[in-house]
């Protein structure tokens, strides 16, 4: 049933938050299931059971719900990245709360499955690739490359460029994990315990600063 056929026989409209979270997710759930090709918008919006044009008022194009999709998964972590720590001491505790708040997004199944999809071949593939990749892994990036730029300047953590530390670091505590996620070696996150993995990485990082 439409939102309209809803609102005609008196039924409340469904919350904002809550139809945005049905669009989300059935992105997702054809995207692992049915593929890229199969995630239009007259399938979301179906299999969500929401008006056509309400996914339309979200999103432009199947790209864009996409990207919606990607970057709630960055939006998740945003906060603890525009928060500054006071002091020297504060640093790597803080970077462990941000790894493992980025850990809990990226690494839970949903993530390793879009992930897995993207090592596969399919038509699309590039497109979905440069989306993943301008909403995920850069987006993410940029946002702790800032925070650390931000503390250096600050005279709070004493490193080279802050970019090349903040790619080691990502690809040690997060990519790492996920490679071996995608290939089946380790189950994802919550039943795998990122905990010790990025505590483990970020003394490895500390000792060279």
């Amino acid at each position: 049933m439409s939102e309209t056929s809803a609102k005609q026989r008196g039924r409340p409209a469904r919350p904002e938050e809550e139809v945005v979270a049905a669009m989300l997710a059935s992105t997702t759930w054809l995207l692992l299931n049915q593929g890229y090709a199969a995630t239009t918008m007259e399938a979301v919006a179906k299999h969500a059971g929401l008006a056509k044009k309400t996914i339309y008022r979200h999103a432009a194009n199947r790209e864009e719900l996409v990207g919606l999709v990607v970057r709630h998964m960055t939006d998740a972590f945003a906060p603890l990245l525009l928060e500054d720590v006071g002091k020297t001491g504060q640093v790597f505790p803080a970077l462990e709360r941000m790894l493992l708040a980025i850990a809990r997004s990226v690494l839970s199944a949903e993530a390793v499955g879009l992930f897995r999809l993207l090592t596969t071949e399919f038509p699309g593939r590039a497109e979905m690739l440069a989306i993943y990749q301008r909403n995920g892994i850069e987006r993410g990036t940029e946002m702790l490359v800032d925070w650390l730029e931000r503390q250096r300047s600050r005279k709070l953590i004493v490193i080279g460029e802050p970019r090349i530390f903040c790619e080691l670091l990502l690809g040690m505590a997060i990519g790492e994990p996920l490679r071996r996620m995608a290939l089946g070696l380790i189950s994802p996150m919550p039943e795998w315990d990122a905990a010790a993995h990025i505590r483990a990485a970020l003394q490895l990082v500390q000792r060279t600063v």
